[in-house]
């Protein structure tokens, strides 16, 4: 298809105008693509390259790295911010089958030790946070500290219909910024959606948390449907060096709604002995 094809154009001059409207960046930043054992990820860099301490972004499913502007803005002054659009996600390609969460940490495990950047603050949110504590679990030399906002699965909800009704109710009322984020990017993550909750729902981090060496965060927004009180005080309990914040008036997306609260607690704990 022609580079100057008129859809292409009016695709782009779209989503152009909703990076706009939502206060995502219209530039680019630093954009790599990385491909390990049959698996793209696209990593965008912000911030600058001499900084001591490296943030690495992982989202949630249906999501991609764009939903992380806000969170990328906040922490930019602070480090090298790296967020990331899993395979099948964002502006990722289609892998060939739908990866395990254990096979996407191994790839973004690869990707930490392509750039050389020592041990990160990894963050994960929604399902990121499966990814990313496998990743430190896995691979624990390439994390330094562990944030997991809204974290799942929660065991007690370990079904489809349940998670998708729940993020339902919590979006009753959001922000049209998080609407629209999110609508955009779960139109790119399809269309092997279900697949991909599957292999979402599959997993089991409560086995994995125990075995987590970094220092770790909990996020969880007070009204969140998703990620509830019960389970994230679970995942609090079940991690052997954690701490846990909620932050008021925020439901799951507290990080692409306003991430300030979120950014200011995971500073403070990026500077605690």
């Amino acid at each position: 298809m022609p580079e100057n094809d008129p859809l292409d154009q009016a695709a782009d001059a779209v989503d152009s105008a909703l990076d706009e409207i939502t206060g995502v960046p219209t530039d680019d930043g630093e954009i790599e693509e990385f491909t390990a054992s049959g698996m793209t990820l696209l990593a965008e860099a912000r911030g600058a390259e001499s900084a001591e301490t490296t943030f690495v972004l992982i989202h949630g499913i249906g999501m991609g790295r764009k939903v992380f502007a806000d969170l990328v803005r906040r922490l930019q002054p602070h480090g090298r911010v790296i967020a990331i659009d899993q395979p099948g996600y964002g502006e990722a390609p289609e892998p060939p089958r739908t990866p395990t969460m254990e096979r996407t940490a191994d790839l973004v495990a690869a990707y930490l030790h392509k750039i050389s950047r020592g041990p990160v603050v990894l963050i994960g949110h929604s399902m990121g946070t499966q990814v990313a504590t496998e990743v430190a679990v896995r691979h624990p030399q390439t994390v330094e500290r562990l944030v997991l906002v809204a974290p799942t699965v929660d065991r007690h909800h370990r079904h489809a219909l349940s998670q998708l009704a729940r993020l339902g109710v919590d979006l009753l009322g959001e922000s049209p910024k998080v609407l629209l984020l999110g609508a955009r990017e779960y139109l790119r993550a399809g269309p092997h959606l279900r697949r991909k909750m599957t292999a979402m729902l599959t997993h089991r981090p409560e086995d994995v948390y125990p075995r987590v060496e970094a220092p770790t965060l909990v996020i969880r927004g007070e009204r969140d449907r998703v990620s509830t009180v019960r389970w994230c005080a679970e995942v609090t309990a079940a991690l052997p060096d954690s701490r846990h914040f909620t932050v008021f008036g925020h439901g799951h997306e507290t990080l692409i709604r306003d991430a300030r609260p979120a950014a200011q607690r995971i500073l403070r704990f990026c500077d605690e002995e």
